[in-house]
């Protein structure tokens, strides 16, 4: 599976992005999704899952801000982002993986990254 990522900017605090992670492969529905991301000098944290039962899952840090979700037919899987903080400046990353899971470890595919800045 390969993934592509899409959809970051330069964003306002209080604003709005959505973003777009596009997969090749006619397994795409099987797999667990996910977003992560990653801060200037810090470990690449879990962002939000959705799995291959349609359940989701968030940081704590996100949850009541970002939707993640997923159109099976188009390949796709998005995050939508409100209410955007200068602390979720970082390079956004989905990737998929075999296991229900908020590690990085257990995600075998990723995409390439799409930054997202926040402005105060």
């Amino acid at each position: 599976v390969q993934l592509q990522a899409s959809g970051g900017g330069l964003v306002q605090a209080g604003g709005s992005l959505s973003l777009s992670c596009a997969a090749s492969g006619r397994t795409f529905s099987r797999y667990n999704m996910g977003w992560f991301r990653q801060a200037p000098g810090k470990e690449r944290e879990f962002v939000a899952g959705i799995f291959n039962d349609g359940s989701t899952t968030y940081a704590a840090s996100v949850k009541g801000r970002f939707t993640i979700s997923r159109d099976n037919a188009e390949n796709t899987v998005y995050l939508q982002m409100n209410s955007l903080k200068p602390k979720d400046t970082a390079v956004y990353y989905c990737a998929g993986g075999n296991f229900y899971s908020t590690n990085t470890k257990d995600y075998d595919y990723w995409g390439q990254g799409t930054q997202v800045t926040v402005s105060s």
